[in-house]
């Protein structure tokens, strides 16, 4: 049976539960912070993440709803992003540097790395339950959200990575594959199944009935005949290749 075609966006009138959402800029003379209160309104970028994650990790009736506050503080330092905090609480820790370095796209690449740091805040990875999914696996949950909310950086490819769970765009491309192949909803189902018990490679077979690395030949074979949308290709070097993304 052939997956189902991509639905629309969710609503993003529906009652889904908005977080208090603060800023703050620790130097507001940076040039990354000129950037991005000249191409940003924090308020409207903010909201818009939560929504992308709330509309592709879940629904009205499934959305976490314990995120009370969450802070997105701009600050000179390295790397690019970095979430933490409690169940009720989250900081999102973005560079100014990242930001200045960033000129040529800043815009773009601003929405795309909150929308990944705001998926942080709010999937689920089976920690609670005693089993926490791979780094690879989180980290390639939030590059798919920011994939599917349309801010994919110019030098993201498929078939980036060696393994499935490599992480960042190699795994969201994956996840993406996942999608195509076995029908909307995959990785919504995945996040939700995470909510609910512990993380084990199982849950691919469940879903999908194939182990993951099967999955992740058949993926491969699909890169290397290169996709219709021609994004596909082979496998990137790892090594020697900077990566725009990441949190450190």
């Amino acid at each position: 049976m052939p997956p189902l075609p991509r639905p629309p966006p969710c609503d993003p009138n529906a009652d889904w539960p908005i977080p208090k959402l603060t800023i703050r800029c620790d130097d507001l003379a940076h040039p990354g912070a000129q950037l991005f209160f000249q191409h940003i309104n924090p308020c409207e970028a903010l909201r818009e993440a939560v929504l992308a994650v709330y509309c592709w990790l879940y629904t009205p009736q499934t959305v976490p709803r314990n995120v009370e506050k969450i802070l997105l503080v701009l600050r000179p330092m390295d790397g690019v992003a970095h979430t933490f905090g409690s169940d009720i609480y989250k900081e999102i820790h973005f560079s100014l540097d990242h930001i200045r370095n960033s000129s040529a796209r800043a815009k773009d690449e601003i929405h795309g790395v909150i929308v990944h740091e705001m998926v942080h805040c709010f999937q689920h990875d089976g920690a609670k339950h005693g089993g926490h999914c791979p780094g690879g696996l989180v980290e390639g949950v939030a590059d798919w959200v920011r994939l599917r909310a349309g801010y994919a950086p110019p030098h993201w490819r498929e078939g980036y990575g060696g393994t499935w769970d490599a992480g960042y765009e190699a795994t969201g491309y994956f996840l993406d594959w996942l999608e195509e192949r076995y029908g909307y909803g995959v990785v919504k189902e995945l996040n939700d199944i995470l909510g609910k018990r512990a993380y084990g490679e199982e849950v691919f077979r469940d879903l999908t009935g194939r182990k993951v690395k099967k999955l992740w030949k058949l993926y491969r074979d699909y890169v290397d005949e290169g996709s219709p949308s021609g994004s596909g290709g082979p496998a990137l070097p790892t090594e020697g290749v900077s990566r725009l993304s990441l949190d450190y």
